[in-house]
């Protein structure tokens, strides 16, 4: 058996013909979001590969065998849910709203510029289909995105280090009460309190209004 314990993200500074020879190695997500785990290459040899915790495999990716040999992975199809904004009346607003009440739920996403994938869940199909999105199964390649619990690698090949939802609310909260505050501080007119007042009304309202977007 081999042991892998070096991972070269999307191959970076191997020559394109030592990437095509290389062996190959055929995952899904569940086995390629850990850093520890066994594997069979397209040349029948066992391997046993040993990252540092927390770092997922992408396709793409070479890891490096102790013997110095590399075995490229390759994104196995899986069923996934393919969800688009509806044909008919849907707009980009939509497909990051719907990605934003996922993220809500803390769903591993996958996100592209024209639709997202999650794992099959009937739950948040359902979810899905009331805001007006479309919903399919398919078996296709799932590469979500790192989460906010420590370093991972991208699609890009770059590592990421991020910080929790806690702390990204408590950044967000801290820094708008402190501006709030200065700013009010300064004036105290009624003509300027009058005129914070509406301009939180106009935001509400505009939020409201691209709430009810979609396709109904």
């Amino acid at each position: 058996m081999l042991t892998a314990n070096k991972l070269l993200a999307q191959g970076h500074g191997l020559a394109s013909v030592l990437l095509k020879r290389a062996a190959t190695v055929e995952l899904d997500w569940d086995v390629r979001q850990k850093s520890r785990f066994a594997a069979t290459d397209s040349q029948g040899r066992e391997l046993a590969v040993f990252l540092p915790r927390g770092q997922a495999v992408r396709g793409g990716d070479v890891l490096v065998a102790e013997d110095g040999s590399m075995v490229r992975v390759i994104a196995a199809p899986q069923k996934v849910l393919h969800i688009t904004a509806c044909a008919a009346h849907g707009s980009p607003f939509d497909l990051m709203r719907a990605a934003y009440h996922l993220g809500n739920r803390h769903v591993p996403i996958e996100l592209q510029p024209d639709h997202l994938k999650i794992e099959p869940d009937h739950v948040l199909a359902d979810m899905l289909r009331s805001m007006h999105m479309t919903v399919v199964q398919a078996d296709m390649p799932f590469e979500p995105e790192g989460g906010a619990y420590g370093g991972h690698v991208t699609n890009d090949g770059h590592s990421h280090h991020g910080h929790s939802h806690a702390q990204d609310h408590h950044h967000d909260h801290g820094h708008a009460h402190s501006h709030d505050h200065s700013a009010c501080s300064r004036q105290h007119d009624h003509d300027h309190a009058h005129a914070c007042h509406a301009h939180g009304t106009h935001a509400h309202a505009h939020n409201h209004a691209h709430g009810k977007g979609g396709c109904g």
